[in-house]
């Protein structure tokens, strides 16, 4: 192997900015917007009284007013603050996949034929939109042996949500109003509990043998009974440690009439060799972005595309695109018999679908499986290394060695030992550029920490990324205050006091929020 070289001194650009709000001067314009011509106000009328009264404003809008130049200015200094892998390793935001998006199938998004949709457009007039997500839905069906996907989900918590409503309609329509329960594990996202229980199930988690680290079967099988509505369930779990006793857990549940739902938010290490189908799921979903190319982009824009077995299509949100061979033609269908209706206006987030789409064909059947080959190798490449070399690193239920796309080691020995714990290593990561995640709440392994490097990186990012965490774990057996006391590089800080975050009137979660709290202003309308 050869020099590793740590960026020891990177510092990342930091800037005294304020938020736009605090920028704003009064009369400033970034655009001077023009006079309606006299035409359009003769054809258009007064706008204006086509709102019913009591929903106009009494005031115009509180918004910044800020000029175009600082506008670009701010939000410019405020990307150069981030964290991501245009510009750094980001390895470690295990669980959420983030990898590099080819820039080609950005500049196919920003491409005014899909910047200028319209929801409300004519059939006809989008008929290349409507065959993308044609031709989506069925490579994912390839990927998947599912009948049929829709796009309608924001993402992988609401494509929960929507599995989790299939569900309950399934068997409100078959008349079994005795099942109301959902199974999960405890390693599973905590969204496969969160959705079932906000849809009424009553949520049985299986905990983890301790040994091996997967589901504990003696429980699971106690678990199962008439009651039984269904499963919701990761596998991998978020260990990444894949299953061999899945499809006896599938069966187990149909034989009580249960419907099994496939959480694959975190697909990267199984595309092209792991099919739903197989495993006995009859619903499941794909996260477009992380997975299919879309940035994560902290909450959005995402898509969780769902799909679902020929028994269970009917239930599907609608409205679902079809093609008219009689017309040469794409349409809108929404005759679908059972459907649980729509789960949000309109069919999804376009834009992801176009990169999922783009990204796909980039990569065709064996690209696909390379994906999954590279992700697997640079995981457990990673794996191997961080055990052997990483000072106080543990790997959870190391009896059970081998994981899929992703690991969640402990630093618990690290802490023991030298009083650092997992967040004081996590801030002095940022000192050489690199992020690393913890895991879900509750902690279920102590002091955990979760790395997913997918298929991105070279050999070169992973070895800077180790040398990093080894320097960091040795540092924190020779100088433990040097790590509790970082960052010094980064644009993050130490936050001493942390019952702000458990104190909701503090909380000021928009600037108008903000000025009744700790500026005592009145709110405007």
């Amino acid at each position: 192997m050869g020099v590793v070289r740590l960026r020891k001194n990177f510092h990342q650009a930091k800037w005294d900015e304020p938020i736009i709000f605090e920028m704003s001067r009064e009369g400033e314009r970034g655009i001077l917007v023009p006079s309606v011509d006299a035409e359009i106000e003769r054809v258009a009328g007064d706008a204006l009284s086509t709102i019913p009264e009591n929903m106009r404003r009494k005031e115009k809008p509180n918004l910044p007013e800020v000029a175009q130049v600082r506008v670009l200015r701010h939000y410019l200094r405020l990307s150069q603050q981030t964290l991501g892998v245009d510009v750094n390793i980001d390895i470690g935001q295990g669980t959420c996949t983030m990898k590099y998006s080819p820039k080609i199938n950005e500049m196919l998004v920003r491409s005014p034929k899909v910047t200028e949709l319209h929801p409300y457009q004519p059939e006809e007039t989008v008929q290349g939109a409507l065959e993308i997500i044609y031709r989506l839905d069925h490579m994912l069906r390839a990927l998947s042996g599912f009948s049929r996907f829709v796009f309608q989900p924001g993402g992988g918590s609401h494509a929960l949500y929507t599995m989790a409503s299939i569900i309950y309609k399934y068997h409100q329509v078959k008349g079994n109003d005795h099942k109301d329960e959902i199974i999960t594990t405890l390693l599973s996202h905590p969204s496969d509990a969160a959705t079932a229980k906000l849809k009424g199930f009553k949520v049985i988690d299986i905990p983890p043998d301790p040994e091996t680290g997967l589901p504990d079967m003696e429980a699971f099988e106690a678990a199962v009974s008439e009651r039984t509505a269904g499963m919701i369930i990761c596998n991998p779990e978020d260990t990444e440690i894949f299953n061999p006793r899945i499809k006896e857990m599938t069966s187990l549940v149909h034989e009580v009439g249960g419907i099994c739902a496939y959480d694959q938010a975190n697909a990267n290490g199984l595309l092209g060799y792991v099919r739903a189908i197989d495993l006995g799921f009859d619903l499941g979903f794909y996260n477009l972005h992380k997975t299919f190319s879309s940035p994560h982009g902290c909450g959005g824009p995402g898509l969780g595309a769902v799909g679902a077995t020929k028994e269970l299509e009917s239930f599907l949100p609608v409205p679902v695109v079809d093609y008219d061979s009689s017309q040469d033609r794409y349409y809108l269908n929404y005759e679908l018999p059972n459907t649980i209706g729509k789960v949000r206006e309109f069919y999804g987030v376009f834009p992801v679908v176009q990169r999922a789409y783009s990204w796909l064909m980039s990569l065709g059947d064996e690209g696909v499986r390379e994906v999954a080959r590279i992700a697997i190798l640079n995981n457990n490449y990673v794996m191997s290394r961080i055990l052997k070399e990483v000072r106080g690193a543990d790997i959870s239920f190391p009896k059970t060695r081998y994981r899929v796309g992703q690991v969640r080691y402990s630093f618990k020995k690290l802490a023991d030992e030298t009083g650092v714990t997992v967040e004081d290593v996590i801030r002095r990561m940022t000192d050489f550029g690199f992020h690393l995640w913890t895991s879900h709440h509750p902690w279920i392994v102590p002091e955990p920490f979760t790395i997913e490097p997918t298929e991105s990186y070279s050999k070169e990012d992973l070895d800077e990324y180790i040398e990093g965490l080894k320097t960091i774990a040795q540092e924190a057996y020779e100088n433990p205050d040097k790590v509790k006391n970082a960052p010094y590089n980064g644009v993050i800080h130490r936050i001493e006091d942390m019952s702000f975050f458990e104190d909701p009137a503090r909380w000021a979660p928009t600037w108008r929020v903000y000025l009744r709290k700790h500026r005592g202003e009145g709110v405007r309308k």
